[in-house]
């Protein structure tokens, strides 16, 4: 997963700078259509019972790693073919902490349910 500029610049401040940084008290997984970056953006699904999903992680050393699945509802609309994934510090809006491209592509129809296994999101500094 890359950071973006956002998680960047608050991690450097807060480091660097020895201004404070409130970690968010939960973190969310959102499923994209289309590329997001450094600065954010990309196609987020919408609609069709489609909403952000809570994610748990331990830390050892420098890697971050799910501990367990994430399970969105079932869609009761096509959300399109999701290719990415983002962590955000909110439900909803907020700001955009990472993101990623999937191994695989996969295609939410209504009536699918996609899932991540636990242990399938790892987020390494290096």
């Amino acid at each position: 997963m890359s950071f973006t500029n956002f998680l960047e610049t608050e991690l450097l401040d807060h480091v660097f700078a020895g201004n404070s940084y409130t970690s968010p008290s939960a973190v969310y997984v959102g499923l994209f259509t289309a590329a997001p970056g450094e600065a954010g953006g990309g196609t987020e699904c919408s609609g069709g019972s489609y909403v952000r999903r809570t994610a748990s992680f331990s830390v050892a050393g420098n890697l971050a790693t799910t501990t367990a699945a994430i399970e969105f509802p079932t869609a009761t609309s096509a959300w399109g073919t999701v290719t990415h994934i983002g962590i955000f510090d909110a439900s909803s809006s907020g700001n955009m902490l990472a993101y990623a491209t999937l191994t695989a592509s996969k295609t939410i129809d209504s009536g699918d349910v996609f899932r991540i296994p636990a242990g399938d999101i790892d987020i390494t500094l290096n």
